[in-house]
């Protein structure tokens, strides 16, 4: 028996699996500190987000909450995938390693290399793997192989978020407000990089919709997913309709889910994104 175990940074709370654990990050408004996904919903987070006037502080999950997790595994007679965010995003995937030090016949642990609807997608494939009868050390293999191929681009909305995270400066977030720029980012390397930026909503759409073209296109036949953050997914339904021609030959709707406090944090709401295995 194999047992998936992740963060909740994959904003995956929609799926619900008896072999699949998630672990919540914890998210810290203040003085107030929460378990994403357990006290803490998406809604909650933006409604939070908005009033607040400083950033919220995310903190990775502890070796100690992987360590329970393994040990139950163990008890079941379970071999464990722990399949966590970008360790160069945070420190998770150290945490998952140091637990699994006392449990190295049975865990096996990837860095997705990727954060959100990114490592969902990559998740999701391991339980499609899991599902098809593969062995874990098999499951492994293929995710370490095919984790590269795996594509997040998002466009934002605001930069203000970014701003107050101190990724940007407080010159540049007014001039890029006053210009409505929106910029395309995406996941390379484990880290954020910023592919280009376009004046409106339009011209963001069309940009988003340029850089998924240059991936080679979307592989239907593996995992994808849509997401947004905010409130609601008014601005991804607009972009799904506008960009029809990208996938109305491959499936007949595009599911979208809500993202999280992990990325929510910087992004700020408003923000769209499509992850999947290219071509």
């Amino acid at each position: 028996m194999i047992r998936i175990i992740t963060d909740s940074a994959a904003d995956m709370g929609d799926i619900i699996r008896e072999d699949l654990t998630i672990l919540p990050i914890h998210i810290t408004f203040g003085d107030q500190e929460f378990q994403d996904g357990v006290d803490m919903t998406h809604q909650m987070f933006y409604e939070r987000l908005i009033e607040s006037d400083e950033l919220p502080v995310t903190s990775q999950v502890a070796p100690f909450a992987f360590e329970e997790a393994y040990k139950a595994a163990k008890e079941k007679g379970e071999e464990v995938i722990a399949i966590t965010l970008s360790s160069k995003l945070s420190g998770t995937w150290q945490s998952a390693n140091i637990a699994a030090e006392s449990y190295e016949d049975m865990v096996h642990v990837v860095d997705s290399e990727n954060v959100s609807i990114g490592q969902r997608v990559l998740v999701e494939y391991a339980l499609r793997l899991k599902d098809g009868g593969m062995t874990a050390l098999e499951i492994v293999e293929k995710l370490e192989a095919e984790k590269k191929n795996i594509r997040l681009i998002a466009l934002l909305d605001t930069l203000e978020y970014l701003k107050k995270g101190g990724r940007i400066s407080r010159a540049a977030a007014v001039a890029g407000s006053l210009l409505s720029i929106k910029p395309v980012i995406a996941i390379q390397s484990g880290e954020v990089a910023i592919l280009g930026k376009a004046r409106g909503s339009r011209q963001g759409n069309n940009l988003l919709a340029e850089q998924i073209r240059l991936t080679g296109g979307i592989d239907f036949s593996r995992p994808y997913v849509l997401g947004y953050t905010g409130l609601s997914d008014m601005l991804l339904q607009k972009y799904i309709a506008d960009n029809e021609v990208l996938w109305k030959d491959h499936v007949e709707a595009l599911d979208a889910v809500s993202v999280g406090g992990t990325i929510g944090t910087h992004t700020g709401p408003g923000a769209i994104g499509a992850a999947f295995f290219s071509l």
